[in-house]
């Protein structure tokens, strides 16, 4: 995969930004060819939906979202100290899930 041309910083920070719920996708969509950013992307990408569909699953679904919520932090501080942080249990899945994304919503 190519990367895209971007210094490191913006690099970081539209990783950070791909984990913030919807604007995950927007960080997939822009920066897609940069694999560190499709890395994070894809992570918070995951995280977003798996929020969503929690939220409707009463007291369990919410205490869950804690969960999701702390993976989202920490995620945001790896990305921005460079680091690739692969989600635990759901890592090899929101790879998969980032590429199908891509083609899905024609990104």
């Amino acid at each position: 995969m190519s990367e895209t041309k971007i210094n490191p910083q913006e690099k970081k920070v539209w990783a950070a930004v791909g984990y913030l719920w919807i604007l995950s996708l927007v960080a997939l969509a822009v920066r897609k060819d940069n694999d560190f950013v499709r890395f994070h992307a894809s992570q918070g990408s995951l995280l977003f939906v798996l929020s969503v569909i929690l939220w409707f699953i009463p007291i369990l679904g919410w205490l869950l979202n804690i969960v999701v919520f702390v993976a989202v932090i920490v995620g945001i501080i790896k990305a921005l100290q460079g680091e690739r942080w692969e989600l635990p249990l759901l890592g090899s899945m929101a790879k998969h899930f980032g590429d199908w994304l891509i083609k899905a919503l024609k990104l």
